[in-house]
């Protein structure tokens, strides 16, 4: 009986990757087909796809705004992270549950109603849409993976190592910046490229209150009305795949590494 429960869930979890993946393998497959028809057999094999992404003025420009979106989402989110985890690790204040519980509710909230939202917020106020409200919206939902990230690093902080760093008659900037700061910048690296993919890759916020400066998930998204453009983005979503890929790989490693050198540092406390 045992063996036959191990059996069929070896089988669920086998159909389960192959239906979670199938559609990541087939993007780069049809980005390198020759054919503009996204159907087998495959014609051929071509790079003319991924050239012709270098000489498409409108996607560099969409590709330039979601770095700036991207990168300012990335430290904002992190800036905000980082003091709300530092402040649910270090202390207790009244209602403290309660607000950390209203910080982390993006995460759950779907995220178009979260845009429409924000849309009316804006409107309401007259605030122009641009750029600007696209980050307003990223930094909305990214915080909290970011203070997800950073409550663990700085819930391992050994605070022993703050307080013989107050006993030797350094400053809390002093002690910040050469004991915290070097002990929980894994994680602060992690929460910056986690955020920065995040919202890269975001759409949904992005279509609702984007202005006349699109970013590269609604360029995408406008390509995919013209039959002739399909491969091309193929070839953009394969690259957009890959380096989200990355800097995933790298976060993760990063985060692993937080854990482990505040285990170590701990460690040596202890003894």
């Amino acid at each position: 009986m045992k063996w036959l429960s191990v059996k069929w869930l070896t089988i669920y979890a086998v159909v389960y990757m192959i239906f979670l993946y199938a559609p990541v393998i087939l993007l780069p497959l049809f980005a390198f087909n020759t054919s503009t028809i996204i159907a087998f057999p495959l014609s051929g094999f071509t790079t003319e796809w991924f050239v012709g992404l270098w000489h498409t003025d409108t996607l560099h420009t969409a590709l330039g705004n979601s770095m700036i979106v991207g990168l300012t989402t990335a430290v904002l989110s992190t800036l905000l992270g980082a003091f709300a985890a530092r402040a649910s690790a270090r202390f207790t204040f009244p209602g403290k549950t309660g607000i950390v519980g209203l910080i982390m509710l993006p995460l759950v909230l779907p995220e178009i109603i979260v845009a429409v939202a924000l849309l009316v917020m804006l409107n309401q106020l007259g605030m122009p849409l641009s750029l600007w409200t696209v980050v307003a919206g990223h930094v909305l939902i990214c915080t909290p993976f970011s203070i997800a990230i950073l409550s663990s690093a700085f819930r391992g902080l050994d605070r022993e190592l703050e307080e013989a760093s107050f006993d030797l008659g350094e400053s809390r900037w002093g002690t910040f910046r050469r004991v915290t700061l070097p002990l929980v910048l894994p994680g602060v690296i992690s929460s910056l490229l986690i955020t920065f993919t995040i919202s890269l890759d975001e759409f949904i916020i992005a279509f609702f209150l984007t202005g006349t400066d699109v970013t590269l998930p609604v360029y995408i998204w406008s390509q995919l009305r013209f039959p002739a453009k399909l491969p091309s983005v193929m070839a953009l979503g394969t690259i957009l795949l890959a380096v989200s890929v990355l800097l995933l790989i790298a976060a993760e490693a990063l985060r692993r590494r937080s854990a482990s050198r505040q285990g170590v540092e701990t460690t040596l406390a202890g003894v």
